[in-house]
């Protein structure tokens, strides 16, 4: 597929956005099947182009055992170059750079940045590779990118993706099987046994090595502060059973000397934020109300945890906290299992562009989780409260499968004795979440018009 499409890039004229393609490889053997690839596709799209041909590397004293393979493609001016090796300069070319397995680069970090400065001049850069372990750069990147620090995007595509995409079928289309899903099956089974215990990294684009607390006491630390309250109600057992009215007097009587007062504290010109966790009687439910400074930092003013707290008190107290904040301009609620009904009524009063109900699936912990930790790294989210069951929260998130997340065992507060479950790490990055997605804005999209020849691809 990127074979097809540089073809497409370089035989195209520069005013359809034509420009060279360089691919890198780590060894020859890589080289040689991309240029070959590419042959192919020149001929299947009928285009005018050179022969292979053969050379090596001229730009520097040091990379002229590095081989070259060319394809140069004379109606559009423009060439396909595949290098054997990593050249130690890239500067002042234009066009596409294709780095493939590039987790097994050497020092991949300089060749990215030569490579980076050729966005300058409207080239890309493309960074194709399996894993070889979470610490390696190429994952750092992965990480960069999905944190916020540096741009461009993530594409994952694992095996059982492009199975269910069709790949089996075009395996028995290129051997001549006909396809059933009994064969399929057998053939996704030996494809996982062949490659064993790496079959993860090579597989299922996850990483190995992962394990163990994925933020350090340390950073957790350095972003408490002592002057922010954690707010804690736990109801007896039973207490659902009282009348309506009893419970709702009580649980205003509460709000008006509890939470009231903090409310009121706050600026009334900040702009607010609110992530909410929801539990009923296994799970605490938990509010983090995030504050935006005009340098866009976000703080904690407070914490509010709730047990086995009934739901229409849930509900109660949610209003009170949501028509109390200053300016709220975007919540993220739990919207699993039982947090569903609250999530979909405060989207209902509050609005769907402010209030998001979210499904808190392995995809979002991958998506979201990475920008919590780059802000707490980068000191843009602060005044977590100074307490032992928040830390404990934060420290059980686990990269599991590659992903950061909360692991399914519970563990026990030391508050109280109950059972918590990361509640806190998850109501944090909730209210993070509803505090990018509004700041990213209205996005506005455009395409340039499809390639006459994609319709060449039909087939292929």
């Amino acid at each position: 597929a990127e074979a097809s499409d540089n073809v497409l890039t370089a035989a195209s004229s520069a005013p359809a956005g034509g420009m060279n393609v360089y691919y890198i490889a780590y060894n020859q053997d890589m080289t040689v099947e991309y240029i070959q690839a590419c042959a192919m596709w020149t001929r299947v799209f009928n285009y005018a182009a050179s022969e292979i041909e053969e050379g090596f590397w001229e730009e520097n004293e040091d990379d002229k055992h590095i081989k070259t393979y060319t394809i140069k493609f004379p109606d559009s001016g423009f060439r396909v170059v595949a290098l054997s090796s990593r050249p130690s300069n890239l500067r002042g070319r234009q066009g596409i750079i294709v780095i493939d397995e590039a987790a097994f680069h050497e020092q991949l970090d300089e060749l990215l940045k030569t490579a980076l400065a050729m966005l300058i001049w409207g080239g890309k850069v493309r960074v194709i590779s399996t894993h070889d372990g979470d610490d390696n750069p190429f994952n750092t990147l992965i990480g960069d990118i999905r944190a916020g620090r540096q741009g461009g995007s993530v594409q994952r595509i694992a095996f059982k993706e492009a199975v269910a995409q069709g790949l089996f079928h075009r395996v028995c289309l290129r051997t001549g099987k006909e396809w059933t899903q009994d064969a399929e099956l057998a053939w996704m089974a030996s494809v996982y046994k062949f490659y064993g215990t790496g079959a993860s990294e090579e597989l299922d684009c996850i990483p190995a090595n992962g394990g163990g607390a994925w933020l350090s006491r340390a950073l957790i630390e350095s972003r408490m502060s002592p002057d922010t309250p954690v707010l804690r109600l736990t109801c007896p057992e039973g207490y659902e059973l009282k009348p309506d009215a009893e419970r709702f007097s009580e649980t205003q009587d509460w709000l008006n000397e509890n939470l009231k007062p903090l409310l009121e504290a706050l600026p009334s010109d900040a702009s607010s934020f609110l992530g909410r966790d929801f539990g009923r009687s296994g799970d605490l439910s938990v509010d983090y109300p995030l504050l935006q400074e005009k340098n866009l930092v976000r703080r904690v003013p407070f914490v509010l945890e709730l047990r086995n707290v009934p739901f229409k008190q849930q509900e109660q107290i949610t209003w009170f906290l949501m028509d109390g904040l200053p300016y709220l301009m975007g919540a993220a609620f739990d919207a699993g299992g039982n947090g569903a009904y609250l999530a979909e009524y405060a989207m209902q009063r509050y609005g769907s562009s402010r209030v998001n109900q979210v499904k808190i699936l392995e995809g979002w912990y991958r998506e979201h989780m990475p920008p919590v930790k780059a802000a707490l790294e980068d000191g843009n989210l602060t005044d977590l409260p100074k307490d032992e069951d928040t830390l404990d929260d934060l420290r059980a998130v686990q990269v599991i499968n590659g992903v950061p997340r909360v692991p399914e065992q519970r563990s026990k507060a030391k508050s109280d004795g109950g059972k918590r479950h990361g509640d806190s790490a998850i109501a944090l990055a909730l209210a993070y979440f509803a505090s990018r997605e509004i700041n990213k804005g209205q996005v506005k999209a455009s395409s340039r018009r499809r390639r006459q020849s994609a319709r060449m691809l039909e087939g292929y």
